[in-house]
């Protein structure tokens, strides 16, 4: 079966496997205190260009998620995402179960703006309702849509008038910086927090979180170790990292997501040619194609995807997913398969 279920499908990058095999016998110190990590440490400050900042490795999205929000925030405190965020539908209530209410907002293009932030901020006015503290977007989103430049410094406006942090969770982060969004840099200066995502780029798991705001480094290992994301074998998070950073810039990072990016956008271009729609208008590597149920149907053997929704009785919108090791073949052979099959 050919699969465009999703984009860690395949294991690492294989620079990635041998770093891991040439340090296997090694003898590092235990949960990230190890060279690699430091290593990997000083790259990431020099891709972002902000040596002050703080970096963790924490063994997953999700974990990363819910240990962020839950140090960053007071207990009386809340979280403003997007209705489709990850940690609204995706985190079986993470967040929720540390404390912290999701504050969700309807978001065209799964985008949130300043208007819904300042929406949900005056619809909590008093000590009777949590309190927003914290505005939460993805790069890409949920919905493989990016946020521009200009749209992160408007968020950054409207967090700074309503006394918000602003948080980006970078699970697909390459994905957006090779699609033209906000540089690495931009979002250093803009974000109070986010992470790298590695797990979806071509690591075989972990996230590196980058902490900017001083009021919110102090103590922050004893978060990830009370919340279960510090990986006693650290090394083996240093080491990813140390090799998708290599360069100290992150080209190669992003370069491995503009393949991914490239095959969907082929993966696009063939089904639209076919007359198909989209269910939105995604510039990255997931896509969201709206087929007759039978065509789907038709498909499902030889392909994997995931069933995304129902517009209608007879119409199902799948999500399809390409990777750092997608081969154009897989793509060219799904594309003659629904030609096939329409």
């Amino acid at each position: 079966m050919i699969r465009f279920t999703n984009d860690y499908s395949e294991g690492a990058h294989p620079s990635i496997l041998a770093a891991i095999a040439a340090a296997n016998c090694e003898g590092n110190p235990g949960y990230s205190t190890d060279p690699h990590a430091a290593r990997a440490r000083a790259l990431i400050q020099s891709a972002i260009g902000r040596p002050d900042a703080d970096v963790h490795f924490l063994v997953g999205g999700t974990q990363t998620n819910a240990t962020a929000i839950a140090a960053f925030l007071r207990p009386y405190e809340a979280v403003i995402a997007a209705s489709s965020g990850h940690i609204c539908v995706h985190e079986t209530g993470a967040v929720e179960a540390t404390g912290h209410k999701c504050v969700a907002c309807p978001a065209e293009n799964g985008k949130l703006t300043p208007a819904a932030v300042r929406a949900a901020v005056a619809a909590h006015p008093d000590e009777h309702m949590v309190k927003p503290r914290m505005v939460y977007i993805s790069q890409t989103t949920e919905i493989g849509t990016v946020y521009t430049l200009a749209e992160l410094e408007e968020l950054r406006k409207v967090c700074d008038a309503c006394g918000l942090y602003l948080y980006l969770d970078g699970a697909r982060l390459a994905a957006g910086l090779a699609a033209g969004g906000a540089s690495l840099a931009d979002i250093a200066r803009l974000c109070d927090a986010f992470y790298i995502g590695g797990t979806k780029n071509a690591a075989l798991f972990g996230e590196a979180l980058v902490i900017l705001n001083a009021a919110l480094k102090p103590d922050f290992r004893y978060n990830i170790k009370q919340r279960g994301g510090m990986l006693a074998k650290g090394f083996l998070l240093g080491i990813q990292f140390e090799q998708l950073f290599a360069d100290g810039t992150g080209a190669f990072y992003t370069s491995l997501a503009a393949h991914a990016n490239a095959m969907a956008l082929r993966l696009k271009e063939g089904i639209a040619a076919l007359g198909y729609p989209f269910a939105c208008d995604s510039v990255t590597n997931q896509q969201f194609p709206i087929l007759p149920d039978e065509v789907v149907e038709a498909l499902a053997p030889d392909f994997g995807f995931e069933f995304s929704a129902k517009p209608d009785a007879h119409h199902t919108c799948i999500r399809l997913v390409t990777s750092w090791a997608t081969p154009e073949e897989n793509v060219d052979a799904f594309l003659a398969a629904l030609r096939d099959v329409s």
